[in-house]
C-alpha cells in the first residue's frame, strides 16, 4: 500500500523482549505527526529527535500527515529504543528507502539530533528473541558486544542513521557485531579462599553451601572474617554454564547497569548496603526493573550487618528464597524476574559486637542483646540452612609466615564433584529439591531417623527446617562420596542448626 511502511522492533517487559510492529502511514493534509500505541513520554518525544536526525542524514522529512502506530496497542512502550525504527518507517513510507528491505530486519536504537545512534538497555533479550524470529538485528555500535553474546543471531552494528540507510539500500553492508573475548577462568579476578586463615568450621560450612546451593548465616565479632569468607564463595562455585550466564546477563541488560562482555561467564556477587530499600532489593519502580536479588541470579547475594537492615526490607526475601522468582506488580503491569540466588548473611552477636568473646569486653545488657538479635525475624532465619558461629582468629594464625588456607581451586574441585552427583541423581542441587525429591533422595535409617526426630523436638524446629537439615546432610554425604546419608553426615548437618542466632542455644 502506498504511504505505508512496517518496521519491526522490540519492547522491554521484565526480562522479555516482546515484538513491536512500528506502522507508519502517510496521507495528505497539513503536516503533523501523531503517535498511538501507549507510547510513554520518552517515546512521544522521539518526534523531535527523529525529525532532526532525518534532516542531518541528508534526507527529507516529508511535509505530510504522519501516523505512527506501535502495535500491540495494549503494551506500554518506553525509552528511546523506538527512535530508529520510527525514522526508518518514515523514510520507507515516503519512498526514500525500499520498503522490501525492512521485512527481514529488526531495529533498536536511540537517535541523537545529528543522526548518531546511541546505546539502549535490554539489547541481549531482544537479540535472543530476534534469533528465534529468524531476523537480522541492527543495533547501535555501543551495544554490539552485548548483542553478540546471543550466539547464532545475525547482529549488525551501526554508528549513524546514514549507515543503516546505506545498508538497507544495498550500498554498504553493516559489519557484524563481534563479541569481546570472554574470560572463561572460573575464578579470574575473584579473591582466593587461601587468604582465609584458620576458621576451619566456617570454611567447611562455606564448602557445604557451595556444593549444595544452601543459604548461609555467619555470626561473629567484628573483624573475625565474615566478609572475607563471603567474598570467597564465588571462587569455589563452578563456572556458570552458558545458559545460566545468558539468564544472568539478560537481567543485567534490562537493569540498565550494562554487561561486561569479557566477564559475563562469571557468577555475580552482589553486596548491597543495609540502607537499601525494598524496591532496590526486590525490584520495582513505575517501569519495573530487577533488584539486587535478581541481579544475583545464579550467583551470591551477601547481606552484611543483617540486624541493621530494615525488617520490612528483609521480609521481601522470604518468598524468593523458596520459589527462586520475584513478581513485581504495578497497576499497569506485572513483571516476573528470576531470583535463584544463594544468600550469605553476616551479623554481630550484639550491638557492640563482642558478646561471647573470650576477652569479656561486651558491656551490652541482656535486654539490649535480645532486642538486637530479634531484629531478624524467625521465618527468615528458618529459611537459612546453615547457621555458623565465627570466632575471633588467634594472633598466631595471622602471622605472615603462618600456613595459608586451602586454595579455592582445591575446594572447587570437590564442589564440582558433589554437584555432578546431585545432577546425575535428581537433576537439581540439593537445596532446590522439593518435598517429594527430599523424601526420595534424603532417606535415613531407623536409628538416624530417631536421632533427627529427637533433635527436632529438642530444638523446636519447623517442618521446613527438618527438610533443610536433610538436604544439608545429603550434600555432606555427596562431598564424602557416599551413596546414602550416614550418622556422621546427619550429626554434622544438625550441628549447623544447634545455635539460634537470636540467643537460644540447644540443650
Amino acid at each position: 500500500m502506498a504511504g505505508l511502511a512496517i518496521v519491526h522492533g522490540r519492547a522491554r517487559a521484565g526480562v522479555r523482549a516482546p515484538e513491536v510492529t512500528v506502522e507508519v502511514y502517510m496521507s495528505g493534509g497539513l503536516p503533523r505527526m501523531s503517535m498511538v500505541g501507549l507510547p510513554e513520554a520518552a517515546v512521544r518525544e522521539s518526534k523531535d529527535r527523529v525529525r532532526a536526525a532525518i534532516r542531518c542524514a541528508q534526507f527529507e522529512f516529508p511535509p505530510r500527515v504522519t501516523t505512527v502506530n506501535l502495535a500491540p496497542a495494549d503494551l506500554p512502550k518506553g525509552g528511546g529504543r523506538f527512535d530508529l525504527p520510527i525514522a526508518l518507517g518514515i523514510l520507507a513510507a515516503s519512498g526514500q528507502l525500499p520498503r522490501t528491505a525492512l521485512s527481514g530486519h529488526e531495529f533498536l536504537g536511540e537517535l541523537g539530533l545529528t543522526g548518531e545512534l546511541r546505546a539502549v538497555d535490554g539489547v541481549l533479550p531482544a537479540a535472543l528473541a530476534c534469533g528465534e524470529a529468524g531476523r537480522v538485528l541492527v543495533v547501535p555500535a555501543a551495544n554490539g558486544a552485548e548483542a553478540a553474546l546471543a550466539r547464532g543471531v545475525d547482529v549488525r552494528v551501526a554508528r549513524t542513521l546514514s549507515e543503516v540507510c546505506a545498508h538497507l539500500a544495498g550500498q554498504r553492508p553493516l559489519p557484524k557485531a563481534e563479541a569481546s573475548p570472554a574470560d572463561t577462568g572460573p575464578a579470574a579476578g575473584i579473591p582466593d579462599l587461601a587468604d582465609v586463615r584458620g576458621q576451619l568450621r566456617a570454611r567447611r560450612a562455606l564448602e557445604i553451601a557451595a556444593a549444595g546451593g544452601h543459604h548461609l548465616l555467619l555470626s561473629g565479632s567484628p573483624g573475625c572474617g565474615k566478609t572475607l569468607l563471603a567474598s570467597r564463595l564465588p571462587g569455589i562455585l563452578p563456572v556458570a554454564s552458558e545458559a545460566e550466564a545468558l539468564e544472568t546477563a539478560a537481567i543485567a541488560s534490562v537493569s540498565g547497569r550494562g554487561i561486561d562482555p569479557a566477564r559475563w561467564l562469571q557468577r555475580p556477587f552482589r553486596a548491597p548496603h543495609h540502607t537499601a530499600s525494598a524496591i532496590a532489593l526486590a525490584g520495582g519502580g513505575s517501569e519495573p526493573r530487577p533488584g539486587e536479588i535478581s541481579l544475583a541470579h545464579h550467583g551470591v547475594l551477601f547481606l552484611d550487618e543483617l540486624p541493621e537492615w530494615s525488617r520490612h526490607v528483609l521480609e521481601v526475601l522470604r518468598q524468593p528464597l523458596e520459589s527462586g522468582t520475584v513478581t513485581v506488580s504495578r497497576a499497569a503491569r506485572q513483571s516476573e524476574f528470576p531470583a535463584r540466588f544463594q544468600l550469605v548473611a553476616a551479623m554481630n552477636p550484639c550491638p557492640c559486637g563482642w558478646a561471647g568473646d573470650a576477652s569479656g569486653r561486651c558491656q551490652c545488657g541482656v535486654d539490649a542483646v535480645q532486642r538486637y538479635r530479634m531484629r531478624v525475624s524467625g521465618p527468615l532465619l528458618d529459611r537459612i540452612d546453615l547457621h555458623v558461629d565465627v570466632p575471633r582468629v588467634s594472633s598466631a594464625e595471622l602471622r605472615p609466615d603462618a600456613s595459608p588456607g586451602e586454595p579455592s581451586a582445591a575446594v572447587r574441585a570437590r564442589v564440582e564433584a558433589a554437584r555432578a552427583r546431585q545432577s546425575a541423581r535428581a537433576g537439581v542441587l540439593n537445596a532446590h529439591l522439593d518435598q517429594a525429591g527430599t523424601a526420595a533422595h534424603c532417606r535415613l535409617g531407623a536409628t538416624d531417623q530417631a536421632l533427627l526426630e529427637r533433635a527436632i523436638d529438642s530444638l523446636q524446629l519447623s517442618a521446613r527446617a527438618m527438610h533443610r537439615i536433610l538436604r544439608v546432610a545429603r550434600t555432606i554425604a555427596d562431598l564424602a562420596g557416599s551413596e546414602s546419608i550416614g550418622s556422621a553426615h546427619l550429626a554434622e548437618a544438625l550441628g549447623y542448626r544447634g545455635i539460634d542466632p537470636r540467643g537460644q542455644v540447644a540443650a
